[in-house]
């Protein structure tokens, strides 16, 4: 039985699984950089240990040192949350050979999603539909350039092992292809450590609607549905939504299908997300799977009322998973908006700094999920989000409004933030139409 957990991550993630621990009577331990010494995390769990200056090679990148904290603190296992090492396979090998609990899938499960050519063969094997694209990893110009000419232009150019829009650039031609991979290449081996490329046909205007699953050790898969995360800049999310408007109920359920056999094909066990591409006349492709929690989990458990951290925890400690898809219930609609401090008339640029003031909205249907209080200083060395507003209404018009209303009330001083660019997509006529794909915030962009 888990009885003490390491949280081996930072922010609100870290502090969302310490509040979930908490409740379930679980002791928590926070790891923390030396410019997080006053971060929330470290504050709320029941044992705080430094683990490196603010460099994230030398913090919470180091196995070695998230390894030696959890023996020294006596934690039977490690939840990696989302981001850093959450999808690394050494990482939860590593965990597997000290004999602690990684709460993820197993290392050759991630392995194997983690590699996209990998993961497409087993989808191909399952009858996933799969986007076109290389029958192999590429690690040099020549090669890639061989491969997107067989693919066909435009291209997606993404890191073998990436997530969150690191290592991702598109090219329409030749030409853009040059350029737009060495950038690539460059940001994934700083990001992820490699630099291992994967080349696909690049889908115009499609939808991202991507499939929550929760599988046990015991072959018991279910999907809690959909989310839309359309709305994004530089294949990062910024708003997201359940359930996606463009879905109609028998190609919810097609798709729902689809990402359990997908999961069970991969022999997955515990917390993950299937990843689509939907066109408008419904087709829809195998993009990939994460291995993780994700950063938009929240409007899930708003619609089903499952929560999802807690599930990770049983799962990881043998336990069957508390529902059947027969009592997973879609209710009412949800958005979640991502607030990051950044500058977005200077093209999003980060804005550290201290926070003077704060004043985060609250009332019913309205959720906060942050690490931010007054007084604290957002370090220049992390990612710029800082907090997420979610809200549940009964349909998506009065959930739009309620977030609305929210994003109004939020005050936060001393750093600039995108809450104002962020409400002004929420009132753009397309949005509020649903009429959305994931070019949505570059076509805005032109027209202004």
């Amino acid at each position: 039985m888990i009885r003490k957990v390491l949280v081996a991550n930072r922010g609100e993630i870290a502090v969302r699984i310490i509040r979930a621990c908490r409740e379930m009577g679980i002791e928590t331990v926070a790891v923390y950089s030396e410019a997080d010494k006053d971060a929330l995390h470290a504050k709320l769990a029941d044992e705080a240990i430094c683990i490196g200056p603010a460099k994230l090679s030398e913090s919470y990148l180091s196995m070695e040192r998230i390894i030696s904290a959890t023996i020294v603190s006596g934690a039977e296992a490690i939840h990696p949350g989302f981001g850093l090492l959450s999808e690394n396979s050494r990482f939860a090998k590593l965990c597997e050979e000290c004999n602690i609990i990684f709460i993820g899938p197993d290392s050759n499960v991630i392995a194997k999603l983690g590699d996209k050519q990998a993961a497409r063969e087993t989808m191909i094997s399952a009858g996933v539909p799969v986007i076109p694209g290389g029958d192999h990893a590429v690690y040099d110009e020549k090669d890639a350039k061989e491969t997107a000419k067989k693919v066909g232009y435009p291209v997606m150019i993404k890191a073998v092992l990436g997530g969150g829009g690191k290592g991702m650039r598109t090219a329409k031609d030749e030409e853009e292809f040059v350029k737009n991979f060495a950038i690539a290449q460059a940001e994934a081996k700083q990001s992820f450590g490699d630099d291992a490329m994967y080349i696909e046909h690049f889908i115009t205007r499609p939808r991202h609607i991507e499939f929550q699953i929760l599988a046990d050790s015991y072959g018991n898969v279910i999907h809690l549905g959909e989310r839309d995360c359309s709305i994004q800049r530089n294949h990062q999310k910024m708003i997201e939504e359940a359930p996606s408007a463009a879905l109609s109920p028998e190609l919810r359920q097609k798709m729902g299908e689809t990402a359990v056999r997908a999961a069970k094909a991969a022999g997955y066990v515990n917390a993950g997300t299937i990843e689509f591409l939907l066109e408008q006349d419904g087709s829809f492709y195998f993009m990939e799977m994460n291995t993780r929690i994700q950063v938009e989990h929240p409007i899930t458990e708003w619609i089903t009322g499952i929560d999802l951290i807690k599930e990770q925890i049983r799962i990881a400690d043998g336990k069957r998973l508390s529902y059947t898809q027969d009592q997973v219930k879609i209710s009412g609609h949800a958005i979640e908006v991502r607030i990051n401090a950044e500058r977005p008339e200077e093209n999003f640029l980060p804005c550290p700094g201290t926070i003077t003031g704060l004043h985060l909205p609250g009332g019913k249907g309205v959720r906060i999920d942050s690490a931010i209080y007054s007084g604290y200083t957002i370090p220049p060395y992390y990612d710029s989000m800082i907090a997420k507003i979610s809200v549940w209404a009964k349909n998506r018009r009065e959930a739009i409004q309620k977030m609305q209303s929210a994003l109004g009330e939020v005050i936060i001083e001393g750093v600039d933030t995108n809450v104002n660019y962020q409400y002004a997509l929420l009132n753009h006529p397309d949005f509020l139409a649903g009429n959305i794909d994931i070019e949505f915030i570059d076509r805005i962009q032109q027209e202004a």
